[in-house]
């Protein structure tokens, strides 16, 4: 009995066993022969993680205005634009994931592909940016700690952009700099600001000196106040510009900023009047004993035999700041042919700026320079000058011309600077345009006169980007020269010239090119104190 249950027992046992082998080897040799059955297994939903058919986009790319750009996409089967996948040192098969590391997922914006945040070789780059006011860098992405950007937008391309230029130089209130006592740098103007655009609006608080006044600075035959004209209407105007700031002018905040500095006005007879100009605003047009005639030490002393000297110059010793004024009516250099010779002509060398700038530029801190209403042939002969280029007479017919002769020069005296300026690093240079002249029905000794004084009976508004004075702009395009433009804004004040109101009263004789003071060229001071 026993052996018949025991044989029973062995029998299944061994025909189970017989069973698993037969199994096992189909098992295996349908491994070996059908490719299919290993997609049961794991690895190829492990490999589902990058798939056949990725889609890359193509880095991003920084916008232009008024240019659009496509961004492309493509299909790679291939995997030859996949990132290569690095491997660890403790590797572990994929078909066992059981010690696998769980992982934090996250989108590259850049190229539609997952990484693990862990491992950043696949990340898109961080460009990183310091945040001036609080030190900090930040992800130019991740704007949270980045300053505030004030915008703006492009009118052509519908497009919001930052309003402060990236170039934008630091600009210092007036309370920042009553803060540093020791404040000697020049707080900078926005790039980018046209002062030469925008309108003249009444101002009840102009003028911002007397015309009965400021007798220590203003010459008399400029001083409309003391003529016997009778309306002074003009006076009470502003000039305001568009889309920039001007700040209201005082006196002492003027000589804050130009602390232990100089400031010099180089040109004709205009130059002079915004240099008077300037000294009435400082003063508020009262006596000022206090300042000092400086001009010995830049060689402006009265010559024997002559009506005035070459020029002025004067310190103020609260601020050491220097004002001084250079009478040079071309800008060039003007030689003696003979020196023995009371009548001798003068070589002028169009090529060459004035001696006295050459001389004294180092001293400067602010230089003002103008030219323009010499450049006739009265005033050549009454002058007696004769054109040299290259150091020998002119013989270049193309120069012939005396317009022709006077941009050459002006190209040639703002090169000249802007070679110069990187031995001043401190020097600020401006090239003021040419003053307009309002001669109606003939030149100021053939009858012409301007007898409006209707204020602003032209308009009020300058609506144009480019000056009225092409070729100062045309000199200073891509210099270190700063551009005055104060041509187009000074033509709608027609009004404003000494007229046939002059202290001599002599009959049908108008000046149409002088401005009374105060008046238009105090504009023009206020536009270099905005830049200051």
């Amino acid at each position: 009995m026993k052996g018949r249950i025991f044989n029973g027992l062995r029998g299944k046992q061994f025909l189970l066993v017989l069973i698993v082998l037969v199994c096992t080897t189909i098992i295996f040799w349908a491994w070996k022969r059908t490719p299919f059955v290993s997609t049961l297994l794991p690895l190829q939903n492990q490999l589902k993680i990058i798939s056949p058919e990725i889609i890359i986009s193509t880095p991003p790319t920084y916008s232009i205005p008024g240019v659009r750009e496509k961004k492309e996409k493509y299909i790679d089967k291939n995997l030859t634009h996949a990132p290569e996948i690095t491997k660890k040192k403790n590797a572990y098969p994929v078909e066992d994931l059981s010690h696998a590391p769980k992982v934090r997922e996250k989108k590259n914006n850049e190229t539609g592909q997952r990484y693990d945040v862990k491992d950043l070789s696949h990340a898109p780059k961080v460009r990183e940016k310091k945040n001036n006011e609080t030190g900090q860098r930040y992800d130019v992405k991740d704007l949270s700690h980045a300053p505030k950007v004030r915008e703006k937008k492009n009118n052509e391309t519908r497009q919001r952009f930052d309003a402060s230029p990236a170039s934008a130089e630091i600009t210092i209130s007036h309370e920042e700099t009553k803060k540093d006592e020791n404040f000697t740098t020049f707080p900078m103007e926005k790039k980018g600001c046209n002062y030469g655009k925008g309108k003249w609006v009444a101002d009840s608080r102009r003028p911002l000196y007397s015309g009965f006044g400021c007798k220590q600075w203003l010459s008399s035959m400029w001083a409309c106040r003391l003529t016997q004209r009778p309306d002074f209407s003009y006076e009470g105007f502003r000039w305001q510009p568009d889309n920039c700031e001007m700040p209201e002018f005082e006196g002492s905040i003027f000589l804050k900023r130009m602390q232990d500095k100089t400031l010099a006005f180089v040109g004709d007879s205009l130059g002079r009047q915004q240099f008077q100009s300037l000294m009435c605003m400082i003063t508020g047009g009262k006596d000022s004993p206090e300042v000092e005639n400086v001009g010995w030490k830049y060689g402006l002393v009265k010559a024997r035999g002559a009506v005035r000297p070459d020029g002025w110059a004067y310190r103020f010793p609260s601020t050491n700041t220097t004002i001084l004024y250079y009478w040079s009516a071309s800008l060039c250099e003007l030689e003696p042919l003979s020196i023995t010779n009371p009548a001798t002509e003068y070589a002028m060398h169009l090529d060459r700026p004035a001696t006295f700038l050459s001389w004294y530029l180092h001293r400067f801190d602010v230089l003002v320079l103008n030219t323009g209403h010499h450049w006739n042939r009265g005033k050549f002969n009454a002058n007696r000058w004769v054109m040299y280029v290259g150091g020998i007479p002119n013989n270049n017919r193309a120069l012939a011309a005396i317009g022709s002769a006077k941009n050459f020069t002006v190209y040639s005296v703002v090169k000249w600077l802007d070679s110069q300026l990187p031995k001043h690093p401190r020097l600020k240079a401006f090239f003021r345009t040419i003053s307009p002249r309002h001669f109606v029905n003939g030149d100021w000794n053939t009858g012409g006169s301007c007898d409006n004084t209707t204020p602003l009976a032209g308009g009020r508004q300058v609506l144009q980007d480019k000056s009225s004075d092409p070729d100062a702009e045309g000199a200073v395009e891509g210099t270190g020269v700063k551009l005055l433009d104060i041509t187009a804004l000074s033509q709608l004040r027609d009004e404003c010239h000494i007229s046939r109101y002059s202290l001599k009263g002599t009959q049908n004789v108008h000046d149409c090119l002088h401005w009374c003071l105060p008046g238009v060229p105090d504009t023009w001071n206020e536009i270099v104190f905005a830049q200051l």
